[in-house]
């Protein structure tokens, strides 16, 4: 039998290191399953779920289209792992996504949506209602969400499509990233308490009546107030560029000391070892929480986005995501405290339904007559393969993508200003 290829679409060219996080644990789970269906000879491609390029969603030139065109035709299954591929309200993944259907049924390629995140769906919305179609597409053959679960049973009503909520895939990272080394505690042995930084605009995107003064603001009093109560600290971002130009002016513009803020963050490895220095941590970045979750760190998550407290949920913790009315020092700190002295428990049968799915829509593609069965969690856990860890390469491409996109979003602003003057 030919090699069989897996097109894998995560987020991975993303600034934001969950994002990669999320692709290294995609590709553990899926190396897992089809060893666990006794499958050696397969080869994962991981390509950007936007491969669909902004030169063609702006012109509609086919020439633009060749390239992912071509991944598509040449795989035996689209796997997409772990990304927003339903965002419609302020981003365009939902569009590419309809795209990359169209190309899959196109070419007879069956598609199997595991753990995305889903925005809800709206039957008012002409971007929802577009996307809804493309669902109905036979390719489809399978769909979980690690969010919401309601959204996306709307979105495929009137279909036979399999439908589950499931874990993160990222709640595995202790075992993919077990490598990497624990960056020890701080020297003078305090408890430290990480704070994961966002972008300014986010807020607003979202919603939420929250300026970068307000966070700024936030921030500073959860330092005054861990240090006063005995807690070292340390603040960074999960590494996109728009949070750190934020932590960078806050380091710049008030007494936060640089030697406990964690710029740059540009792989896997440097966002855990920051999450690893930490007893607790009260952060915005939704898989900052999740993989210190993966790592038994508590954390209290800041509401900003509907996704924070399904994750919450979704492990039993709701009161340790904090909704906007809530973020205040006092709160964020009491709420962590107690989250330390509860710590982590974590229920073993919830983490493996984003295995047991993926292995069971792998195994309807690949080997419907296998009588195989999905590792138990403790087999899962001693056979999942590892992160090889970022060259230095990969490490160089990540820093020149990152300096790109802070340029672009420069010349953006410069521009901006230039009009309104």
């Amino acid at each position: 039998m030919a090699k069989l290829r897996i097109l894998l679409l995560t987020n991975r060219d993303s600034d934001n290191i969950g994002d990669q996080i999320i692709e290294a644990s995609a590709i553990a789970l899926i190396r897992a399953a089809m060893l666990n269906l006794d499958i050696p000879d397969f080869s994962i491609s991981s390509r950007a779920a936007g491969m669909v390029t902004r030169k063609y969603m702006e012109t509609r030139d086919p020439v633009h289209l060749e390239s992912a065109r071509k991944s598509i035709a040449e795989a035996d299954v689209i796997v997409f792992g772990g990304a927003p591929l339903f965002n419609y309200a302020y981003q365009s993944f939902y569009l590419r996504t309809i795209i990359t259907l169209e190309l899959a049924q196109e070419y007879g390629v069956p598609v199997l949506f595991s753990s995305i995140g889903v925005e809800p769906f709206d039957f008012e919305n002409s971007k929802s209602l577009a996307l809804r179609d493309a669902l109905h597409l036979p390719c489809v053959r399978q769909i979980t969400t690690r969010d919401d679960f309601r959204s996306l049973d709307a979105y495929v009503e009137g279909t036979n499509i399999p439908i589950a909520h499931v874990a993160d895939p990222a709640v595995f990272a202790d075992i993919v990233f077990d490598q990497v080394a624990d960056a020890g505690a701080a020297s003078d042995s305090r408890p430290v308490v990480g704070l994961v930084a966002t972008r300014a605009g986010i807020f607003a995107d979202n919603g939420i009546d929250f300026s970068e003064d307000d966070q700024r603001h936030f921030w500073l009093e959860c330092i005054d107030l861990l240090t006063s109560r005995g807690y070292d600290y340390r603040i960074f971002t999960t590494g996109h560029f728009t949070d750190e130009v934020f932590l960078d002016s806050l380091m710049r513009e008030s007494s936060v000391d640089p030697k406990k803020v964690g710029i740059p963050i540009n792989s896997p490895e440097e966002l855990i070892r920051e999450l690893r220095q930490c007893s607790g941590l009260i952060a915005y970045r939704l898989h900052a929480s999740i993989t210190a979750f993966a790592f038994d760190i508590p954390s209290i998550g800041l509401s900003w986005n509907f996704k924070v407290p399904y994750f919450y949920q979704s492990v039993n913790y709701p009161e340790r995501a904090l909704e906007p009315e809530r973020w205040n020092a006092d709160e964020a700190v009491s709420a962590l405290e107690q989250a330390m002295a509860d710590g982590v428990k974590k229920d073993p049968q919830f983490l493996m339904t984003v295995y047991e799915t993926l292995f069971a829509g792998l195994q309807d593609i690949f080997d419907p007559d296998s009588e195989e069965v999905p590792f138990t969690y403790s087999e899962l856990r001693e056979r999942l393969p590892r992160y090889s860890g970022t060259t230095e390469r990969q490490y160089r491409e990540k820093i020149s993508r990152k300096l790109r996109r802070t340029y672009e979003n420069y010349q953006k602003l410069r521009r901006a200003a230039a009009a309104a003057r």
